[in-house]
Parts: C-alpha cells; sequence; structure tokens
C-alpha cells in the first residue's frame, strides 16, 4: 500500500521523446550537397538570390537546376536499369538519336509539335528495347549490350543527319529547351513531371517491388513467377524514353542535332549520380530521389569549381577527389574503420588523461 501511496503521490514521469533516426542512405548524399552549397555561398554570396524578370525566375541556384535537367533525366532512368542488375552505357547515344530524328522532322516541313515528340519518344523506345531484348532474351551481358549501341547509336545518328550538324528554326520545339511554365525553365518542370510519374509507378506500383526483386535474385523472383524478362524490358524502356526527352531537350536548348557531341559521356554522369545516391551496382536497392540528389552533387561541383576560379586544367581531377570523398563517406565498409579508428583514438586518449 505504502508503495502504490508513493507512486499515486509522484508527479507522472514524462514521457520519453523518440528521436527519428536517419537513415545514413539520405544522410551523407545531402550532406555532401548541403556541403558544396555552403561552399558556393561562401564563394559567391548572390548564389542563394533570385530574381523575377519578366515572368521567369533567375539566379544561379535556378541555373544549377536547369543545367542539370538533362541528366537528371538520364538518372530516373538509370537508376531502373542498375536496379535491375543492368547497366546502360547507350542513353548518350539515344539522346543524339531522338534529337537528330526530331530535328529532320522539323527540317522536313513537319508542323506538329506532338508528332515531332511523339516520333523522338519513340526513337528512345526503340533503343530501350533493343537493349531490353539483349540482355533479357539474347542473355547478352548489359554492359556489352548497351555498349554496342553506345557505339552503333551515334552512327544511327550520323546517318540521320546525312553526316551534318542540323540546325531549324521551331518557336515550339524550342520551348522544351528554353521556354518557362509557372515561373521555372521548362527543363526543370519537365524533370519534375517525369520524376512523380516513375516515383509513383514504382512506389504505389509492385513494378517497383518486382524490380528490386529481380536486381536481388533473379533465380528466386522467377520461382516466385515474375517475369524478370518483362521487368528488365520494362527497366530499359523507361530508361530510353528518359535518355529521349533529354535529348530533345538538348537539341532544342541550340536548335540543332549534332550526333557527334549531343550527350557525350553524360552516361557517366547518370551513373555516377545513381551511386553517390547509394544504390547498388549489384541491383536490388534504388533510390530515385537520392539519384537526383546524386545529379544536384555533380552539378553543384562542377559550379563550385567555376566559381572559385580555380584554372579549368584542374576541374575533372577536383571533381574525381571530391566524388571519392562522397562515396568513401557512404561506403559501410569505411565507415566501420573510421569508427574503430576514433574508438581507439578516443581510449588512448582517455588513458592518458587517467595517466
Amino acid at each position: 500500500m505504502s508503495n502504490l501511496n508513493t507512486t499515486a503521490g509522484r508527479p507522472p514521469a514524462p514521457a520519453k521523446i523518440k528521436l527519428p533516426r536517419v537513415n545514413g542512405r539520405y544522410l551523407w548524399p545531402l550532406l555532401g550537397l548541403f556541403l558544396l552549397l555552403a561552399v558556393n555561398l561562401a564563394i559567391t554570396p548572390e548564389f542563394f538570390r533570385i530574381e523575377i524578370q519578366d515572368g521567369r525566375l533567375y539566379g544561379s541556384l535556378i541555373d544549377v537546376l536547369n543545367r542539370s535537367a538533362p541528366v537528371a533525366l538520364l538518372a530516373i532512368g538509370m537508376t531502373l536499369v542498375i536496379a535491375t542488375g543492368g547497366i546502360d552505357l547507350s542513353v548518350g547515344a539515344t539522346m543524339a538519336i531522338a534529337g537528330a530524328v526530331c530535328a529532320n522532322l522539323i527540317v522536313g516541313g513537319v508542323d506538329s509539335i506532338f508528332l515531332v515528340v511523339a516520333a523522338g519518344l519513340a526513337a528512345g523506345l526503340m533503343a530501350g528495347a533493343v537493349n531490353g531484348g539483349l540482355v533479357s532474351y539474347m542473355g547478352i551481358q548489359p554492359i556489352v549490350a548497351t555498349l554496342i549501341l553506345m557505339v552503333a547509336g551515334r552512327g544511327i545518328a550520323q546517318l540521320i543527319n546525312a553526316g551534318q550538324i542540323v540546325t531549324f528554326q521551331s518557336e515550339a520545339f524550342a520551348f522544351i529547351g528554353t521556354g518557362t511554365l509557372l515561373g521555372l525553365p521548362f527543363p526543370i518542370v519537365l524533370v519534375l513531371i517525369v520524376f512523380a510519374l516513375v516515383q509513383l509507378l514504382m512506389r504505389k506500383t509492385a513494378l517497383g517491388l518486382f524490380v528490386e526483386s529481380v536486381g536481388c535474385n533473379a533465380g528466386a523472383s522467377y520461382y516466385l513467377g515474375i517475369n524478370q524478362r518483362a521487368v528488365k524490358i520494362v527497366a530499359y524502356c523507361i530508361a530510353g524514353i528518359c535518355a529521349a526527352l533529354a535529348g530533345m531537350i538538348s537539341a532544342a536548348d541550340i536548335q540543332g542535332s549534332d550526333a557527334n557531341n549531343a550527350g557525350l559521356w553524360l552516361e557517366l554522369d547518370a551513373i555516377l549520380a545513381v551511386v553517390i545516391g547509394g544504390a547498388s551496382l549489384m541491383g536490388g536497392r534504388f533510390s530515385i530521389p537520392l539519384s537526383i540528389v546524386g545529379v544536384l552533387v555533380i552539378q553543384c561541383l562542377g559550379t563550385t569549381i567555376i566559381m572559385s576560379g580555380l584554372p579549368a586544367k584542374f576541374n575533372l581531377l577536383i571533381k574525381a577527389v571530391v566524388v571519392i570523398f562522397v562515396l568513401l563517406l557512404q561506403s559501410p565498409l569505411f565507415q566501420q574503420q573510421m569508427g574503430a579508428l576514433f574508438a581507439r583514438f578516443q581510449k588512448r586518449t582517455n588513458t592518458e588523461a587517467k595517466v
């Protein structure tokens, strides 16, 4: 009874507040992006300054988002391909093909912008279907299958352009690369639309679970009744469509199609963005939002190097060093080794303090 009375007389114990745990997958990419933004702010105090002119937002931050749009589209599709355990080296060539198709249709007198865009998307869809078919039905390794189209794709684009740089004049098509919608450059809006659609498709339908399942263990997925071939083809087709959109942005921006340089080496930036986002190159785990963060890290890094005034010859070297540092921070083995080193240093410090 006394215990009950004593307990009853005490004020109620305060409720314990459980702080949400931050997932390391999200922590390190976001931390890397935050540090780059902070460096940009220190170098250029006007970095976050945004102005409105003629109904459009202007500023360094808007410019970073706008310039990263093509790579962001590539990274969205690349995320799904890597999640299935594959890789797509041909997205840059697919950009060139889609830009060449659209440019030649406009030069040929096609006035319907919808028909031009549909033709560009169809070219990207066909490229994705070819890659997916070679990987899933022919059993060719993804890096080899997509390397074929990486080489042949630029040849196809050059054949479409007859070996020339095709220029055109079309305000409707140029809107894709230079237009404004709701105060934002249209490429940014396009990325947001594609991101929302693919994210809903992956997280609100069973397709996302199928993609992760095939990437984790294709054999087990087969015995569970999942058509791994169809899943891989869908992933490569989405990547092809995203690459076609990126190619149309690039072509619309310069109002021309350059088969040699359109999307050149952007596939590497897309793969790097997905890796920075924490996706496993072995397949399975993926996150489209983190892939977009990886794209922003790459673009902010390039902007930081330019704004710092460093000579251009150091750009690639600095970019490689920073990217390696970000990847090391994400490595569980590196985190474990650093934790053990810190614990050893702390133990030695405590021992010396006692002495």
